[in-house]
Protein backbone atom coordinates (compact mmCIF):
# COMPACT_ATOMS: atom_id res chain seq x y z
CA UNK A 1 0.00 0.00 0.00
CA UNK A 2 1.15 3.42 -1.18
CA UNK A 3 1.61 6.50 1.09
CA UNK A 4 -0.83 8.27 -0.92
CA UNK A 5 -3.42 5.09 -0.25
CA UNK A 6 -2.44 4.93 3.53
CA UNK A 7 -3.65 8.90 3.67
CA UNK A 8 -7.43 8.12 2.28
CA UNK A 9 -7.97 5.44 4.29
CA UNK A 10 -7.17 7.73 7.14
CA UNK A 11 -8.94 10.64 6.11
CA UNK A 12 -11.67 8.47 5.53
CA UNK A 13 -11.49 5.68 8.02
CA UNK A 14 -9.66 7.12 11.11
CA UNK A 15 -12.74 7.72 14.43
CA UNK A 16 -13.66 11.28 13.47
CA UNK A 17 -12.49 12.82 16.96
CA UNK A 18 -9.46 11.68 16.82
CA UNK A 19 -9.09 12.41 13.35
CA UNK A 20 -10.05 16.02 13.52
CA UNK A 21 -8.05 16.62 17.12
CA UNK A 22 -4.62 15.54 15.14
CA UNK A 23 -5.38 18.28 12.40
CA UNK A 24 -7.02 20.86 14.86
CA UNK A 25 -4.24 20.83 17.30
CA UNK A 26 -1.25 21.69 14.75
CA UNK A 27 -3.47 24.09 12.98
CA UNK A 28 -4.76 26.12 16.30
CA UNK A 29 -0.75 26.45 17.30
CA UNK A 30 0.02 27.86 13.73
CA UNK A 31 -2.91 30.15 13.80
CA UNK A 32 -1.74 30.99 17.21
CA UNK A 33 1.88 31.63 16.09
CA UNK A 34 0.94 33.90 13.39
CA UNK A 35 -1.31 35.78 15.64
CA UNK A 36 2.24 36.13 17.32
CA UNK A 37 3.70 37.55 14.50
CA UNK A 38 1.58 40.80 15.21
CA UNK A 39 1.42 40.59 19.06
CA UNK A 40 4.81 40.64 19.35
CA UNK A 41 5.69 43.92 17.20
CA UNK A 42 2.35 45.64 18.37
CA UNK A 43 3.96 45.37 22.32
CA UNK A 44 7.81 45.76 21.12
CA UNK A 45 6.63 48.72 19.09
CA UNK A 46 4.45 49.90 21.60
CA UNK A 47 7.40 50.79 23.62
CA UNK A 48 8.00 54.10 20.80
CA UNK A 49 4.84 56.24 21.79
CA UNK A 50 1.34 55.51 20.60
CA UNK A 51 2.01 57.18 16.78
CA UNK A 52 4.63 54.19 16.58
CA UNK A 53 1.68 51.59 17.83
CA UNK A 54 -0.83 53.17 15.22
CA UNK A 55 1.36 52.38 12.07
CA UNK A 56 0.96 48.69 13.17
CA UNK A 57 -2.34 48.81 13.01
CA UNK A 58 -2.12 50.59 9.49
CA UNK A 59 0.39 48.63 7.92
CA UNK A 60 -1.48 45.28 9.43
CA UNK A 61 -4.50 46.40 7.26
CA UNK A 62 -1.09 45.82 3.98
CA UNK A 63 -0.63 42.55 5.53
CA UNK A 64 -4.54 41.58 5.68
CA UNK A 65 -4.28 42.25 1.99
CA UNK A 66 -1.51 40.09 1.29
CA UNK A 67 -3.15 37.14 3.73
CA UNK A 68 -6.48 37.61 1.65
CA UNK A 69 -4.36 36.90 -1.72
CA UNK A 70 -2.63 34.42 -0.05
CA UNK A 71 -5.46 32.42 1.45
CA UNK A 72 -7.90 32.90 -1.23
CA UNK A 73 -5.17 30.93 -3.68
CA UNK A 74 -4.58 28.36 -0.97
CA UNK A 75 -7.58 27.76 0.42
CA UNK A 76 -9.16 28.01 -3.12
CA UNK A 77 -6.37 25.07 -4.14
CA UNK A 78 -6.49 23.33 -0.88
CA UNK A 79 -10.32 22.92 -0.82
CA UNK A 80 -10.44 20.83 -4.33
CA UNK A 81 -7.35 19.36 -3.57
CA UNK A 82 -9.19 17.66 -0.03
CA UNK A 83 -12.39 16.69 -2.67
CA UNK A 84 -9.90 15.36 -5.50
CA UNK A 85 -7.72 13.82 -2.59
CA UNK A 86 -11.20 12.34 -1.44
CA UNK A 87 -11.74 11.53 -5.32
CA UNK A 88 -8.37 9.58 -5.58
CA UNK A 89 -8.06 12.79 -8.21
CA UNK A 90 -3.82 12.52 -7.76
CA UNK A 91 -2.91 14.18 -11.13
CA UNK A 92 -5.35 17.16 -10.84
CA UNK A 93 -5.09 17.65 -7.32
CA UNK A 94 -0.81 18.24 -8.51
CA UNK A 95 -2.00 20.61 -11.11
CA UNK A 96 -4.33 22.33 -8.46
CA UNK A 97 -1.60 22.68 -6.18
CA UNK A 98 1.39 23.68 -8.71
CA UNK A 99 -1.02 26.26 -10.58
CA UNK A 100 -1.66 28.16 -6.81
CA UNK A 101 1.53 27.98 -5.46
CA UNK A 102 3.27 29.84 -9.16
CA UNK A 103 0.28 32.59 -9.02
CA UNK A 104 0.62 33.56 -4.97
CA UNK A 105 3.96 33.94 -6.18
CA UNK A 106 3.31 36.44 -9.45
CA UNK A 107 0.48 38.32 -7.27
CA UNK A 108 2.78 39.13 -4.20
CA UNK A 109 5.15 40.63 -6.81
CA UNK A 110 2.20 42.80 -8.31
CA UNK A 111 1.49 44.14 -4.77
CA UNK A 112 5.36 44.65 -4.23
CA UNK A 113 5.57 46.62 -7.12
CA UNK A 114 2.45 48.74 -6.46
CA UNK A 115 2.94 49.30 -3.06
CA UNK A 116 6.20 50.82 -3.54
CA UNK A 117 5.41 53.02 -5.98
CA UNK A 118 2.48 54.80 -4.01
CA UNK A 119 3.69 53.83 -0.09
CA UNK A 120 2.24 57.51 0.75
CA UNK A 121 -0.82 57.59 -0.36
CA UNK A 122 -1.50 54.18 0.38
CA UNK A 123 -0.77 54.22 4.02
CA UNK A 124 -3.22 57.13 4.30
CA UNK A 125 -5.84 55.60 2.60
CA UNK A 126 -4.96 52.79 5.60
CA UNK A 127 -6.12 55.46 7.94
CA UNK A 128 -2.13 56.41 9.00
CA UNK A 129 -2.57 60.59 10.40
CA UNK A 130 -0.20 62.72 9.59
CA UNK A 131 1.75 61.80 12.51
CA UNK A 132 1.34 58.09 12.15
CA UNK A 133 2.16 58.07 8.55
CA UNK A 134 6.15 58.60 8.90
CA UNK A 135 6.22 54.96 11.34
CA UNK A 136 3.97 53.55 9.02
CA UNK A 137 5.80 54.13 5.91
CA UNK A 138 8.86 52.77 7.34
CA UNK A 139 6.97 49.60 8.63
CA UNK A 140 5.10 48.69 5.40
CA UNK A 141 8.68 49.05 3.26
CA UNK A 142 9.60 45.35 4.93
CA UNK A 143 6.37 43.89 4.62
CA UNK A 144 6.19 44.99 0.86
CA UNK A 145 9.33 43.45 0.23
CA UNK A 146 8.02 40.14 1.37
CA UNK A 147 4.79 40.13 -0.04
CA UNK A 148 5.66 37.46 -2.54
CA UNK A 149 7.12 35.13 -0.23
CA UNK A 150 4.15 36.03 2.35
CA UNK A 151 1.27 35.01 -0.39
CA UNK A 152 3.27 31.94 -1.50
CA UNK A 153 3.86 30.62 2.43
CA UNK A 154 0.05 30.73 3.22
CA UNK A 155 -0.91 28.99 0.15
CA UNK A 156 1.55 26.30 0.94
CA UNK A 157 0.08 26.18 4.56
CA UNK A 158 -3.53 25.97 3.86
CA UNK A 159 -2.21 22.88 0.66
CA UNK A 160 -0.70 21.25 3.52
CA UNK A 161 -3.31 21.24 5.49
CA UNK A 162 -5.78 19.85 2.58
CA UNK A 163 -3.76 16.78 2.49
CA UNK A 164 -3.86 15.91 6.30
CA UNK A 165 0.14 17.00 6.88
CA UNK A 166 -1.55 19.67 9.27
CA UNK A 167 1.89 19.20 11.79
CA UNK A 168 4.14 20.18 8.67
CA UNK A 169 2.53 23.14 8.06
CA UNK A 170 2.35 23.89 11.93
CA UNK A 171 6.42 23.38 12.01
CA UNK A 172 6.81 25.90 9.25
CA UNK A 173 5.02 28.87 11.01
CA UNK A 174 5.84 27.99 14.42
CA UNK A 175 9.54 27.97 13.55
CA UNK A 176 9.40 31.81 11.75
CA UNK A 177 6.79 32.95 14.95
CA UNK A 178 9.64 32.21 17.43
CA UNK A 179 12.41 33.54 15.35
CA UNK A 180 10.13 37.07 15.51
CA UNK A 181 10.06 37.16 18.81
CA UNK A 182 13.68 37.27 19.73
CA UNK A 183 14.85 39.04 16.39
CA UNK A 184 11.95 42.03 17.36
CA UNK A 185 13.66 43.09 20.44
CA UNK A 186 17.50 42.72 18.65
CA UNK A 187 16.49 44.57 15.78
CA UNK A 188 14.53 47.01 17.38
CA UNK A 189 16.25 47.60 20.18
CA UNK A 190 19.91 45.93 20.52
CA UNK A 191 20.35 47.54 16.24
CA UNK A 192 18.61 50.74 17.74
CA UNK A 193 16.58 50.46 13.98
CA UNK A 194 13.23 51.37 15.92
CA UNK A 195 9.57 50.54 13.98
CA UNK A 196 11.57 49.50 10.98
CA UNK A 197 13.71 46.73 13.52
CA UNK A 198 10.44 45.16 13.63
CA UNK A 199 9.07 45.01 10.21
CA UNK A 200 12.49 44.09 9.38
CA UNK A 201 12.13 40.93 11.82
CA UNK A 202 8.73 39.85 10.48
CA UNK A 203 10.48 39.78 6.85
CA UNK A 204 12.83 38.02 8.11
CA UNK A 205 10.97 35.29 9.98
CA UNK A 206 8.31 34.76 7.38
CA UNK A 207 11.54 34.06 4.97
CA UNK A 208 12.44 31.11 7.20
CA UNK A 209 8.80 30.38 7.40
CA UNK A 210 8.76 30.19 3.71
CA UNK A 211 11.78 27.93 3.42
CA UNK A 212 10.81 25.14 5.85
CA UNK A 213 7.28 24.85 4.33
CA UNK A 214 8.79 24.50 0.61
CA UNK A 215 11.47 21.71 2.15
CA UNK A 216 8.17 19.80 2.72
CA UNK A 217 7.32 19.31 -0.43
CA UNK A 218 10.76 19.44 -2.22
CA UNK A 219 11.93 16.29 -0.05
CA UNK A 220 8.37 14.83 -1.46
CA UNK A 221 6.82 13.98 1.96
CA UNK A 222 3.49 15.38 0.54
CA UNK A 223 1.08 14.19 -2.14
CA UNK A 224 0.95 17.44 -4.45
CA UNK A 225 4.39 19.24 -5.88
CA UNK A 226 4.93 22.58 -7.15
CA UNK A 227 6.70 21.19 -10.68
CA UNK A 228 6.41 24.22 -13.12
CA UNK A 229 5.09 21.46 -15.62
CA UNK A 230 2.33 20.46 -13.37
CA UNK A 231 0.91 24.16 -13.88
CA UNK A 232 -2.13 24.28 -16.05
CA UNK A 233 -2.63 26.35 -19.45
CA UNK A 234 -6.86 26.43 -18.66
CA UNK A 235 -7.84 29.67 -17.70
CA UNK A 236 -10.62 28.12 -16.21
CA UNK A 237 -8.80 26.37 -13.39
CA UNK A 238 -7.90 29.36 -12.64
CA UNK A 239 -11.06 31.30 -12.19
CA UNK A 240 -12.25 27.55 -10.61
CA UNK A 241 -9.28 28.05 -7.67
CA UNK A 242 -10.13 31.79 -7.27
CA UNK A 243 -13.89 31.14 -6.88
CA UNK A 244 -13.40 27.96 -4.36
CA UNK A 245 -11.33 30.87 -2.44
CA UNK A 246 -13.83 33.39 -2.48
CA UNK A 247 -14.69 32.87 0.77
CA UNK A 248 -11.48 33.06 2.59
CA UNK A 249 -11.06 36.55 -0.36
CA UNK A 250 -13.97 37.96 1.14
CA UNK A 251 -13.43 36.98 4.98
CA UNK A 252 -9.41 38.44 4.89
CA UNK A 253 -9.85 41.43 2.46
CA UNK A 254 -12.99 42.67 4.48
CA UNK A 255 -10.91 41.98 7.63
CA UNK A 256 -8.62 44.81 5.99
CA UNK A 257 -11.54 46.92 4.61
CA UNK A 258 -13.30 46.91 8.58
CA UNK A 259 -9.67 47.56 9.93
CA UNK A 260 -9.06 50.68 7.57
CA UNK A 261 -12.77 52.09 8.34
CA UNK A 262 -12.26 51.02 11.90
CA UNK A 263 -9.04 53.20 11.82
CA UNK A 264 -10.49 56.30 10.50
CA UNK A 265 -13.30 56.03 12.40
CA UNK A 266 -10.90 55.91 15.86
CA UNK A 267 -8.63 58.71 14.46
CA UNK A 268 -11.32 61.19 15.26
CA UNK A 269 -10.66 60.85 18.55
CA UNK A 270 -6.89 60.68 18.05
CA UNK A 271 -3.85 58.59 18.23
CA UNK A 272 -5.05 57.05 21.57
CA UNK A 273 -7.92 55.68 20.22
CA UNK A 274 -6.55 54.41 17.00
CA UNK A 275 -3.56 52.63 19.29
CA UNK A 276 -6.37 51.28 21.54
CA UNK A 277 -8.43 50.07 19.00
CA UNK A 278 -5.46 48.56 17.11
CA UNK A 279 -4.07 46.37 19.85
CA UNK A 280 -7.75 45.09 20.96
CA UNK A 281 -7.73 43.93 17.16
CA UNK A 282 -4.42 41.95 17.29
CA UNK A 283 -5.75 40.71 21.12
CA UNK A 284 -9.50 40.22 19.50
CA UNK A 285 -7.32 37.96 16.83
CA UNK A 286 -5.38 36.03 19.08
CA UNK A 287 -8.75 34.68 20.44
CA UNK A 288 -10.65 34.13 17.23
CA UNK A 289 -7.53 32.07 15.80
CA UNK A 290 -8.60 29.36 18.15
CA UNK A 291 -11.90 28.88 16.26
CA UNK A 292 -10.21 29.16 12.75
CA UNK A 293 -7.54 26.88 13.71
CA UNK A 294 -10.32 24.42 14.31
CA UNK A 295 -12.16 25.23 11.59
CA UNK A 296 -9.31 24.80 9.18
CA UNK A 297 -8.14 21.53 11.15
CA UNK A 298 -11.72 20.22 10.55
CA UNK A 299 -12.11 21.46 6.92
CA UNK A 300 -9.35 18.90 4.97
CA UNK A 301 -11.61 16.01 7.29
CA UNK A 302 -14.77 17.52 5.75
CA UNK A 303 -13.81 17.67 2.30
CA UNK A 304 -12.01 14.27 2.20
CA UNK A 305 -15.21 12.56 3.27
CA UNK A 306 -17.61 14.30 0.98
CA UNK A 307 -15.53 13.64 -2.22
CA UNK A 308 -15.23 9.99 -1.08
CA UNK A 309 -19.82 10.45 -0.57
CA UNK A 310 -18.98 9.57 3.76
CA UNK A 311 -22.18 11.76 4.52
CA UNK A 312 -22.13 10.88 8.11
CA UNK A 313 -18.70 11.36 8.61
CA UNK A 314 -19.28 14.69 7.45
CA UNK A 315 -22.25 15.52 9.66
CA UNK A 316 -20.07 14.04 12.62
CA UNK A 317 -17.18 16.22 11.86
CA UNK A 318 -19.37 18.77 11.89
CA UNK A 319 -21.11 18.38 15.74
CA UNK A 320 -17.44 17.32 17.19
CA UNK A 321 -15.78 20.57 15.73
CA UNK A 322 -18.59 22.94 16.99
CA UNK A 323 -18.57 21.22 20.54
CA UNK A 324 -14.87 21.41 21.22
CA UNK A 325 -14.77 24.65 19.22
CA UNK A 326 -17.49 26.65 21.53
CA UNK A 327 -16.61 25.23 24.68
CA UNK A 328 -12.70 26.48 24.37
CA UNK A 329 -14.31 30.32 22.75
CA UNK A 330 -16.20 30.35 25.88
CA UNK A 331 -13.30 29.69 28.10
CA UNK A 332 -10.55 32.12 26.41
CA UNK A 333 -13.53 34.90 25.99
CA UNK A 334 -13.58 34.58 29.98
CA UNK A 335 -10.33 34.91 30.42
CA UNK A 336 -9.79 37.79 28.35
CA UNK A 337 -12.53 39.55 29.80
CA UNK A 338 -11.41 38.89 33.14
CA UNK A 339 -7.51 39.79 32.29
CA UNK A 340 -9.01 42.64 29.84
CA UNK A 341 -7.38 45.76 31.66
CA UNK A 342 -4.03 43.90 32.48
CA UNK A 343 -3.97 42.92 28.94
CA UNK A 344 -4.26 46.44 27.35
CA UNK A 345 -1.65 48.04 30.32
CA UNK A 346 0.85 45.72 29.41
CA UNK A 347 0.75 46.45 25.33
CA UNK A 348 -0.14 50.55 25.70
CA UNK A 349 1.61 51.34 29.14
CA UNK A 350 1.23 54.60 30.25
CA UNK A 351 -1.76 56.07 28.65
CA UNK A 352 -4.74 56.00 31.01
CA UNK A 353 -6.97 57.22 27.78
CA UNK A 354 -5.97 54.09 25.64
CA UNK A 355 -6.18 51.95 28.21
CA UNK A 356 -9.61 52.98 29.17
CA UNK A 357 -10.79 52.71 25.51
CA UNK A 358 -9.47 49.53 24.94
CA UNK A 359 -10.59 47.44 27.70
CA UNK A 360 -14.26 48.30 27.39
CA UNK A 361 -13.94 47.86 23.71
CA UNK A 362 -12.24 44.11 24.45
CA UNK A 363 -14.69 42.97 27.04
CA UNK A 364 -17.37 43.88 24.63
CA UNK A 365 -15.39 41.83 22.18
CA UNK A 366 -15.44 38.75 24.57
CA UNK A 367 -18.82 38.19 25.41
CA UNK A 368 -19.80 37.77 21.68
CA UNK A 369 -16.66 35.82 20.81
CA UNK A 370 -18.10 32.42 21.58
CA UNK A 371 -21.46 33.06 19.10
CA UNK A 372 -18.25 34.00 16.38
CA UNK A 373 -17.97 29.64 16.15
CA UNK A 374 -21.10 29.37 14.08
CA UNK A 375 -20.23 31.90 11.62
CA UNK A 376 -16.72 30.17 11.25
CA UNK A 377 -18.39 26.31 10.72
CA UNK A 378 -20.98 27.52 8.32
CA UNK A 379 -18.45 29.41 5.84
CA UNK A 380 -15.90 26.89 6.16
CA UNK A 381 -18.17 24.05 5.63
CA UNK A 382 -19.57 25.49 2.28
CA UNK A 383 -16.20 26.25 1.24
CA UNK A 384 -14.81 22.67 1.52
CA UNK A 385 -17.81 21.41 0.05
CA UNK A 386 -17.82 23.71 -3.05
CA UNK A 387 -20.34 26.06 -2.31
CA UNK A 388 -18.35 28.49 -3.23
CA UNK A 389 -21.13 31.50 -3.29
CA UNK A 390 -23.02 30.41 -0.48
CA UNK A 391 -19.48 30.16 2.18
CA UNK A 392 -18.90 33.59 0.32
CA UNK A 393 -22.31 35.18 1.63
CA UNK A 394 -21.73 33.45 5.01
CA UNK A 395 -17.83 34.88 5.44
CA UNK A 396 -18.85 38.59 4.21
CA UNK A 397 -21.30 38.73 7.40
CA UNK A 398 -19.18 39.03 10.37
CA UNK A 399 -16.46 41.98 8.58
CA UNK A 400 -18.52 43.23 6.27
CA UNK A 401 -22.32 42.95 5.69
CA UNK A 402 -23.05 44.04 9.16
CA UNK A 403 -19.52 45.32 10.41
CA UNK A 404 -19.32 47.88 7.55
CA UNK A 405 -22.70 49.78 7.71
CA UNK A 406 -22.32 49.58 11.72
CA UNK A 407 -18.99 50.89 12.03
CA UNK A 408 -20.07 54.52 10.54
CA UNK A 409 -23.80 54.56 12.04
CA UNK A 410 -22.87 53.49 15.51
CA UNK A 411 -19.97 56.58 16.39
CA UNK A 412 -22.55 59.33 15.22
CA UNK A 413 -25.05 58.41 17.98
CA UNK A 414 -22.84 56.93 20.63
CA UNK A 415 -19.22 58.16 20.02
CA UNK A 416 -16.41 56.08 21.21
CA UNK A 417 -18.49 53.82 22.37
CA UNK A 418 -20.10 52.84 19.36
CA UNK A 419 -17.12 52.10 17.91
CA UNK A 420 -16.40 49.95 20.91
CA UNK A 421 -19.70 47.76 20.24
CA UNK A 422 -19.57 47.64 16.48
CA UNK A 423 -17.58 43.88 16.06
CA UNK A 424 -19.91 42.29 19.03
CA UNK A 425 -23.20 43.30 17.75
CA UNK A 426 -21.83 42.40 14.25
CA UNK A 427 -21.07 38.81 15.72
CA UNK A 428 -24.46 38.50 16.93
CA UNK A 429 -26.06 39.08 13.82
CA UNK A 430 -23.87 37.07 11.82
CA UNK A 431 -24.88 33.75 14.13
CA UNK A 432 -28.28 34.44 13.96
CA UNK A 433 -28.09 34.51 10.30
CA UNK A 434 -26.09 30.90 9.85
CA UNK A 435 -28.78 28.91 11.48
CA UNK A 436 -30.88 28.63 8.41
CA UNK A 437 -28.19 27.94 6.48
CA UNK A 438 -26.64 25.31 8.64
CA UNK A 439 -30.47 23.76 9.28
CA UNK A 440 -30.80 23.54 5.08
CA UNK A 441 -27.76 22.04 4.62
CA UNK A 442 -27.98 19.09 7.58
CA UNK A 443 -31.14 18.23 5.71
CA UNK A 444 -29.85 18.42 2.22
CA UNK A 445 -27.40 16.30 3.49
CA UNK A 446 -29.76 13.63 4.92
CA UNK A 447 -31.79 13.23 2.00
CA UNK A 448 -28.54 12.48 0.05
CA UNK A 449 -27.47 9.99 2.70
CA UNK A 450 -30.96 7.95 2.68
CA UNK A 451 -31.19 8.23 -1.34
CA UNK A 452 -27.40 7.40 -1.95
CA UNK A 453 -26.63 10.58 -4.00
CA UNK A 454 -23.43 11.66 -4.86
Amino acid sequence: MDTNDKQFIKMTQTPVGRLITSLAVPTIVSMLVTSVYNMADTYFVSQLGESASGAVGVVFSLMAIIQAIGFTLGMGSGSWISRLLGEQNQKLAKTVAASGFYTSILLGIIISVLGFCFTNPLMRLLGATETILPYARDYANYILAAAPIMAASFVMNNILRAEGKARFAMVGLATGGILNLFLDPLFIFGFDLGIKGAAAATAVSQCISFIILLASFLMKKTITNFKPKNMSRQISLYFKIIKNGLPSFSRQGLASASTVALNNSAAVYGDAAVAAMSIVGKIAMFIFSVAIGIGQGYQPVVGYNYGAEKYQRVKQAFFFTFKVGFSLMCTVAVLGFILAGKVLTAFIGDSALAVEIGTRALRAQCIAMPLAMINVMGNMTFQSIGKSWTATFLSCLRQGIFFLPLIFILPKFLGITGIEITQPISDLFSFATCIPFLIRFFSTLKYREENKLP
